[in-house]
């Protein structure tokens, strides 16, 4: 079986199993795959580096439009909305696609603003076929752009609108049915794999999408008043980050922390928001931006030390778990990310987002109703299961109370008491994973020594 971690790195073995596309982005392991000759952790790196690189770039060319916006000096105050931000700043060095679709979003928004609308339209399309929710986003930008001031050819006739706002269509639309004609072909469904192992919720994706609409900067946009005196343009940057708030509704919103999916919309916040700034009240202004920054703020704040040390952590539990997964064949476990990065047997996805089968079975991708059956058709010797917080490791094991239900529901299968039992647990708070390996003598084998790492 060969999975994809969510980081963005690729394991395999030589079992067979399905191919899957692994994550949502078709192809990006595949970007990542000529730095991972020093294994997953240096692919990691590379990734990093490359999402920073890229919104660095893109975060430049972003100012150079907000220049262009007007001749106001208030255009420059939206700017503030960049550094505040901990999902840009987070998501640009996470190791995954994030950073490189936010750079695409910023140049989809930035580009027509130097007169470059075709290109413009083109970065909108390439960040559709990584992130399909971009979609509606992408095509609002890529038409509402035509209304920007352009360059044309020199000395060359001026193209029709109709034919402009197609070739801009084109542009921002094929990636897309590009990349889901591929999906078709190679595994026989359109839709990422996600797409069906985390079924949308419609009432989850509208909390999600209030929140991040609080907490990441569009409050810097509610001017009624100023929409009207605002260009084409400009309108249509205000319609395509609503339009894409809704796409993430629908979505039914993500489960990582920092508003990963509308990350790549922000630099259309930030540039809707200076051109509000350009037609507004100096006093309005200050007060919508003094309300956007404080939900930055406070998301900085409250959640900002937490994930600064997320990749630490991650580094810190693949050390600790390494032993203890020596030897194992076959892994399933819920986070498989670092586990590419911990072992190199196979691994069982137990929330089906790189297996096609267990993707298909009831419940979200935290809750799989994993039948015990599975476990045993997949010659699972070792299981990883996340600690509830606050929570030991229980006597006997089965009675643990762990953080998801899909790991509740594995500890509780018949017979899992009898044919695991644990050998570590990891010292990290908050990331308290308890390595259950499969007993060699059976029930009467009794407990195995249990490593508790850093207790």
């Amino acid at each position: 079986m060969r999975t994809t971690s969510p980081w963005g790195w690729a394991t395999a073995s030589t079992r067979p199993g399905p191919v899957t596309d692994g994550v949502t982005p078709l192809g990006w392991a595949f970007a990542l795959a000529p730095f991972a000759a020093g294994g997953p952790l240096a692919a990691l790196a590379a990734a990093k580096a490359l999402g920073a690189l890229a919104w660095t770039l893109a975060a430049g060319v972003l100012a150079l439009a907000i220049d262009r916006a007007s001749a106001r000096p208030a255009r420059f105050a939206a700017l503030a909305l960049v550094p505040a931000s901990a999902p840009l700043a987070a998501w640009s060095v996470a190791g995954m696609e994030t950073g490189v679709v936010a750079a695409l979003g910023a140049l989809a928004v930035a580009l027509p603003a130097l007169g470059r609308a075709l290109a413009g339209a083109a970065c909108a399309g390439a960040a559709a076929a990584l992130r399909p929710e971009l979609l509606p986003f992408a095509l609002v930008v890529a038409l509402s752009a035509q209304a920007a001031p352009r360059r044309d050819a020199a000395g060359g006739a001026p193209r029709p609108a109709w034919a402009r706002a197609l070739a801009a269509l084109a542009l921002a639309g094929l990636p897309f049915v590009a990349v889901a004609v591929a999906r078709l072909s190679i595994f026989g469904r359109a839709a990422p794999l996600a797409a069906l192992a985390k079924a949308p919720d419609a009432a989850l994706g509208a909390r999600y999408a209030l929140a991040c609409f609080l907490l990441t900067g569009p409050a810097a946009l509610i001017a009624p008043a100023a929409w009207r005196a605002l260009p084409a343009w400009p309108r249509g940057l205000l319609a395509a980050v609503a339009v894409h708030f809704l796409a993430v509704a629908a979505a039914g919103g993500d489960w990582m922390p920092l508003s990963r999916l509308v990350v790549p919309a922000l630099p259309a916040v930030v540039l809707a928001a200076a051109h509000v700034a350009s037609v507004a009240h100096a006093r309005a202004t200050a007060l919508r931006l003094a309300l956007a920054l404080a939900g930055e703020l406070f998301v900085m704040v409250r959640v900002g030390p937490t994930a600064a040390r997320v990749g630490g952590d991650r580094l810190r539990v693949v050390e600790e778990l390494r032993g203890a997964l020596a030897g194992a064949e076959v892994v399933a476990a819920l986070d498989i990310g670092w586990l590419g990065a911990a072992t190199g047997a196979t691994l069982v996805d137990l929330a089906g987002v790189t297996d096609p089968a267990i993707a298909a079975l009831p419940g979200g991708h935290t809750t799989k109703r994993i039948p015990g059956a599975l476990l045993d058709a997949r010659r699972v010797d070792a299981l990883v299961l996340l600690l509830a917080e606050g929570e030991a490791p229980a006597s006997p094991w089965p009675a643990s109370r762990f953080a998801r239900g899909v790991e509740q529901r594995v500890a509780r299968l018949p017979g899992a008491g009898d044919a695991f039992a644990p050998v570590a647990v990891s010292g990290v708070p908050h990331l308290r994973y308890v390595v259950l390996r499969r007993r060699a003598g059976g029930a009467d084998a009794g407990e195995a020594p249990v490593d508790r790492g850093a207790d």
